[in-house]
């Protein structure tokens, strides 16, 4: 009896593990951690949890903006360093807990409250805070549409967009040296042609791509089963 080698048979991921691995990819988009969270992130060991630190970095910031933070001086970097020391050893986290999809809205609500708090103490044009907000949120909505479509953005745009740590120290460097003015319309400036170009040039090459395959299909269907059968012919004596 001839007995064949067969193929090894591929394992069936585990559909369980399977979500929570895209549960924890698209959470960790969704933060839009930047260069230094990555770079740190590895030797902070287990992390806090995400959503009490990410909280209380809010209500912290909230309480400094209510006490009053000085229009100059390197006072102003005081939030920015609280959510950085609060927020920055939750990065290690898996997300898998019951809660953690909390992290997400309630970092970007930090990081929006900490801008506002900080632009308008150090008496920044308010329509500069305004258009930096609309554009990092925009790139948030950009990131949790494609993710929810199957499609994720490059790592490199959320390296490039700085992240929400380098955005906030830039902000509160700018604002205790005086130079806040410059720094946001930069910052804006650049973030703005950056997440522009890349969503637009994105959703264009898959528009591309899905017309291509449209018509493929469209092709396919037009085809007399005649041709279909030569074309297979064809194929398989090329083989």
């Amino acid at each position: 009896m001839i007995t064949y080698p067969q193929a090894a048979a591929t394992p069936t991921p585990d559909p369980d593990e399977e979500r929570r691995r895209v549960q924890t990819a698209r959470l960790l988009a969704y933060r839009d951690d930047g260069p230094l969270v990555h770079a740190l992130s590895g030797r902070i060991g287990k992390g806090l949890p995400p959503v009490p630190a990410t909280l209380l970095a809010l209500v912290a910031v909230a309480v400094l903006t209510a006490i009053g933070l000085p229009s100059s001086g390197p006072m102003l970097l005081v939030p920015v360093l609280v959510v950085l020391v609060l927020v920055l050893p939750t990065a290690p986290r898996n997300h898998l807990g019951r809660l953690d999809w909390l992290t997400p809205p309630l970092l970007r609500g930090t990081e929006f409250l900490t801008i506002i708090a900080v632009g308008l103490a150090a008496d920044a044009p308010r329509w500069l805070l305004f258009v930096l907000v609309y554009v990092v949120g925009y790139h948030t909505y950009d990131t949790v549409y494609r993710t929810r479509q199957s499609i994720w953005p490059p790592a490199w745009v959320f390296h490039a967009g700085l992240g929400w740590e380098l955005r906030l120290l830039l902000i509160g460097a700018g604002a205790a040296l005086g130079w806040l003015p410059l720094v946001l319309a930069l910052l804006t400036a650049y973030l703005f042609v950056l997440f522009a170009v890349e969503s637009v040039t994105s959703w264009v090459r898959l528009d591309k791509q899905s017309a291509q395959a449209g018509a493929e299909a469209e092709q396919d269907l037009e085809a007399s089963p005649e041709d279909a059968l030569e074309a297979a012919t064809g194929e398989a004596d090329k083989g």
